[in-house]
């Protein structure tokens, strides 16, 4: 090979090897160029991915902290549903034997309370002589021991009976409607008409007649006396069993002796004094009778009232129920000495 030949071959390798050497320093900073923009980018993911790891670690404490708040509130529930839990089975426990004793007892708590009653019953006969409430409370009493059908109370029931029966065939007085028509008549005693009452009776004086200024004084005199005179002599037709005439200071206290009699036969109805009652009943009566116009409707109610209230009879033995009470306390004395 000639020289020249080898000079051009050297210079082709030499531009070849540049060549090479600016097309692999391209390569390299193409290389460079990419691998600074992917670790930028990397840089960016990485930084952009730990913000959003900071940001859940952020809410993860803030719901953990929340976990651990709800579990405190659930514990402090659950503590006081266990309290209360307990309190309701102490509660039960104690309704339980409390049942349990109620039902030990349920025989001298039923006669407990049918002796109660039966003591009602004989305050109302001893004190008030109130035989139909007497009756309702042996009733009420015979009801309640019906209901539970237990052979060992059939001897209390048949003294039940009997005293039912004795307080059914008592007399039937009503002692408070009785006191209420007293009383009416009490209040009726200011509207009663006497039989005379004074009136002031004013005769007119005579018209004089036509002329009557021409006449003389003589005449006038004489006619003026003679009407003074037939003012005060009134003449009367009066029977053997008229009443007498009163002033109006007499009518006054007939009035009051009137209401005081009926007060005292009220009180005499309050304190079964029939004696006392039935004269009092009786002296209203002849006052109304001879005092008061008979005539008037309200004096001829007045007596008939009179005479039915006398017609009631207020003292009669009153029944008791002394055998209902002796058998209640008995069955209770003998269930307290037994044993069982």
């Amino acid at each position: 090979m000639s020289e020249p030949e080898a000079a051009a071959r050297t210079s082709r390798t030499i531009v070849l090897a540049l060549l090479a050497v600016v097309l692999a320093a391209g390569l390299a900073g193409l290389s460079w160029l990419d691998a600074r923009h992917r670790i930028g980018a990397t840089q960016e993911e990485l930084a952009r991915r730990l913000h959003e790891i900071e940001s859940d670690a952020r809410e993860a404490r803030l719901v953990s902290r929340q976990a651990q708040e709800a579990l405190r509130d659930a514990q402090s529930r659950v503590a006081q549903l266990e309290a209360r839990l307990a309190e309701s089975q102490s509660q039960q426990l104690a309704l339980e034997a409390l049942y349990q004793d109620l039902s030990r007892n349920r025989d001298e708590w039923q006669l407990a309370e049918i002796e109660q009653v039966l003591a009602i019953a004989s305050q109302q006969l001893q004190l008030a002589r109130n035989v139909r409430a007497a009756l309702l409370a042996l009733q009420l009493a015979e009801s309640r021991l019906s209901r539970t059908d237990r052979p060992q109370f059939a001897p209390i029931r048949r003294a039940l009976a009997r005293d039912i029966e004795r307080l059914k065939a008592a007399p039937a007085v009503d002692f408070a409607a009785v006191a209420a028509r007293i009383d009416n008549l009490i209040a009726g005693v200011d509207s009663l008409p006497l039989a005379f009452e004074e009136r002031s009776e004013r005769v007119a004086p005579p018209k004089e007649p036509a002329g009557g200024a021409e006449r003389g004084f003589l005449a006038r005199l004489g006619a003026e006396v003679w009407s003074e005179l037939s003012q005060l002599v009134v003449v009367r037709r009066i029977g053997a069993a008229e009443p007498p005439l009163l002033p109006p200071s007499q009518a006054y206290f007939v009035r009051e002796n009137l209401r005081l009699r009926l007060l005292n036969a009220r009180m005499s109805l309050l304190a079964r004094d029939e004696a006392g009652y039935r004269e009092d009943l009786r002296a209203s009566a002849a006052w109304v009778q001879r005092y008061f116009d008979p005539r008037s409707k309200y004096t001829a109610d007045a007596a008939t009232q009179l005479k039915s209230l006398a017609g009631v009879s207020i003292s009669f033995e009153m029944p008791t129920i002394s055998e209902s009470l002796d058998a209640v306390r008995g069955y209770k004395s003998r269930r307290e000495r037994s044993p069982g």
